[in-house]
């Protein structure tokens, strides 16, 4: 199955996703560019504009849309429809997980469109390096941490990172090859302890899934574009849409318009 998905081109993936199928996408489309999405009312999205640029490393924008659109240059398909599922906030309480938001969208929201760390992960595979949740078929660790973004206006929160555990000779190599993407989030925030960022218990994400981790094998900590929902939790605007963890939109971009020599 992960060699299938991996062929499939954005538009069949989208397809897939339309008609109903509700997976994580790490491993889909190999060498399409994912993107993690969050929508809010035109009032806020100054503000979420600003929030990003002030923190780059967790929120790189790739794209945006003007007020009502569902597409927007880099995804040529439709934002309410062809993620596998998304997550609905009002006044910042999760109230609905779904697999279409049409008739939950407006002509007043913008999207954002942020890169995510799947981008470079076929990079690590090639590399020699390991990726965990595609090894095992679960959704990538993701854990909410002590470190505060800046904040911007209205919205404001904690640092969201996800997780890979890496064998000790391999870390070096998973620096090198993502601090190539800093578009997706680029090197690593944090190496080891977990106590640093505050996470108490690896094997208790506040997002995705759990992986094993094998003696030897040091956990890797990369910014994560799920850090905007964070923001959305604690500043409680009265309204937002984000993906669903770990389940992105599958972009008409090239993985390789993101790497730098």
């Amino acid at each position: 199955m992960p060699e299938q998905v991996a062929s499939l081109t954005p538009v069949e993936a989208r397809a897939r996703f339309r008609e109903g199928l509700r997976v994580p996408t790490s491993g889909w489309s190999a060498g399409w560019t994912q993107a993690n999405l969050i929508a809010v009312p035109r009032e806020l999205a100054y503000d979420v504009l600003l929030f990003a640029q002030r923190n780059p490393k967790s929120c790189p924008i790739l794209d945006a849309t003007e007020p009502g659109e569902v597409f927007c240059s880099i995804f040529d398909g439709d934002l309410r429809t062809d993620l596998p599922a998304y997550r609905v906030y009002e006044d910042g309480e999760l109230t609905a997980e779904v697999d279409d938001v049409r008739e939950l969208w407006r002509e007043d929201l913008v999207a954002f469109l942020i890169g995510c760390s799947f981008t470079f992960e076929a990079a690590l595979l090639e590399a020699g390096a390991p990726v965990r949740h595609i090894e095992v078929g679960s959704n990538v660790p993701m854990y909410r941490t002590t470190r505060e973004c800046r904040s911007a206006g209205s919205i404001s929160g904690p640092l969201v990172v996800s997780m890979r555990p890496m064998p000790a000779d391999q870390v070096a190599t998973a620096v090198r090859v993502t601090s190539r993407y800093p578009a997706v989030h680029g090197a690593p925030v944090h190496i080891g302890d977990p106590s640093a960022l505050g996470i108490t218990d690896l094997a208790a994400p506040d997002f995705g899934e759990a992986v094993p981790i094998a003696d030897g094998e040091v956990p890797v900590f990369w910014a994560c574009g799920v850090t905007p929902q964070a923001a959305i939790m604690r500043s409680r605007p009265p309204f937002a849409i984000g993906h669903a963890p770990g389940m992105m939109a599958i972009t008409d971009a090239r993985d390789s318009d993101y790497l730098v020599p």
